[in-house]
């Protein structure tokens, strides 16, 4: 047995290297359970230290093997002579193919094609396209392309839209009185055939207004002819509203002398010809359109004798100069003094639409009272203002502030009105008992042994 071992490990050393390492290139776990000697340098070894050198020698081909995988991707790798060889191009697609490294976490964190890619995207942000040249050698070119001019086409307003659209419009220039706005919202609108139901529209609306509203209806339709509507456009409008005025006249049972003012007022604006009136003439058979008519050539009738027409509605109480609102409550107050009758002064009142300027009312009432010479004057005025306290026309700020007038010019009117004094205590006395003011109110009416009262500056107080 011990002869056979001898021949069996009497081979050579290569073929024992050999061997050696095909049992290395397998399962190491195999190479363990089968201890074998080695020669090295003509010498026997033990098992285990010929062990120990294969594992060496197999770990340095593994770490061989993984330095070459690492270089690939840079076209280096070493030789078993451990010199460099370069066998793939660096910029090689192969190169980034073999390149086992991890991708992730490469880069800047910068957004992929600098924020110019992914869906929706129309390219980098601030970025501005020319125009496109057209190529002529294109498939798709189309000579006739070139001479075309493109438009946005706004369809034109049927009925129903046009009231849901105009009406806000012309309620909103109620409030703000521009015509300018009107124009401009009523040229982005395709108006089309309903191009002379606006004054319609307008007309009705002030209908149901106020004076100051009707006014401004005018003025909207002077400003409207010729830049959104003709004169004939006016023309037909008018014809269509004496057509509806039964209807009109439902709601505003003035609706007929109202609409003969606007065409009166059309014709003094020259937006309606003044053969207007006379081509109904003899050819009108309702009588709401017969009083309008009418209505209107009175008026024209009037304007030739000096009246003027521009002022034919009255103007709100904001846009009138103070003069003319001192004259106009001046008139209410004799006609009342006529008169007696409180309910048409409350009517005038509310006409003037100035509520902020009712004081004048207050004080120019007092005024009256005081420069009158009889108890009829006294009582009229009482009673006019007892019916405006109490219906609330006049506000407590207002009559305190036409009080606190009187009480601050007494000593002027006292040289004219020797009586003042005495006349203002009776009235503030009697106006304190009927609830028009209040108590602080009468305590501060002055006597002719007081000093003058002075309201605005030092908060109520005499000097």
């Amino acid at each position: 047995m011990a002869t056979e071992a001898e021949a069996k490990f009497s081979n050579s050393p290569a073929e024992l290297d050999n061997s050696t390492s095909n049992m290395l290139s397998g399962d190491e776990d195999q190479t363990e359970a089968i201890m074998l000697p080695n020669e090295i340098n003509g010498n026997w070894t033990s098992r285990e230290t010929s062990i120990h050198e294969a594992r060496l020698k197999a770990k340095a081909k593994r770490r061989l093997r993984k330095n070459s995988s690492r270089d690939s991707g840079r076209g280096d790798s070493l030789s078993d002579n451990g010199e460099n060889s370069r066998s793939i191009v660096p910029t090689s697609p192969k190169g980034k193919i073999l390149d086992r490294k991890s991708r992730m976490g490469k880069g800047r964190g910068l957004p992929k094609k600098g924020g110019a890619g992914g869906k929706g995207v129309w390219g980098t942000p601030g970025e501005v396209y020319d125009l496109e040249e057209v190529d002529v050698r294109d498939p798709n070119y189309d000579e006739d392309q070139e001479n075309c001019v493109y438009e946005t086409v706004v369809l034109p307003l049927d009925e129903g839209v046009f009231q849901k659209t105009v009406t806000p419009i012309v309620q909103e220039y109620f409030e703000h009185g521009d015509t300018n706005e009107v124009l401009e919202l009523l040229n982005n609108l395709n108006l089309g055939e309903m191009k002379c139901t606006v004054p319609v529209l307008a007309v009705s609306l002030a209908l149901e207004g106020k004076a100051s509203h009707r006014e401004l209806t005018s003025r909207l339709l002077s400003d409207l002819c010729g830049k959104v509507l003709t004169t004939n456009d006016v023309e037909k409008s008018f014809d269509m509203l004496l057509k509806d005025l039964p209807e009109l006249a439902l709601d505003t049972p003035g609706a007929p002398r109202l609409v003969g003012q606007f065409i009166a007022r059309a014709v003094a604006d020259e937006i309606l010809s003044k053969s207007y009136i006379e081509s109904y003439k003899g050819k009108v058979d309702c009588e709401n359109a017969r009083a309008a008519l009418g209505r209107a050539a009175v008026l024209l009738s009037m304007k030739r004798g000096g009246l003027r027409l521009d002022n034919v509605w009255g103007t709100g109480g904001g846009q009138r100069p103070v003069e003319q609102l001192v004259q106009e409550i001046d008139m209410l107050l004799k006609e009342y003094q006529v008169s007696g009758d409180v309910a048409e002064a409350e009517h005038c009142l509310r006409e003037l639409e100035v509520p902020h300027f009712h004081h004048e009312l207050v004080y120019k009432a007092i005024v009256m009272v005081l420069e009158s010479t009889g108890e009829v004057t006294f009582k009229m005025i009482l009673k006019l203002l007892q019916s405006l306290w109490e219906s609330s026309i006049i506000t407590v700020d207002q009559m305190n502030r036409g009080f606190e007038r009187v009480y601050k010019e007494i000593p002027d009117i006292h040289l004219d009105v020797p009586q003042a004094y005495t006349v203002m205590e009776q009235f503030v006395e009697q106006c304190h008992q009927m609830d028009i003011i209040v108590k602080q109110l009468r305590d501060l009416c002055p006597s002719r042994g007081r000093k003058r009262f002075v309201s605005e500056g030092d908060g109520g107080r005499f000097k």
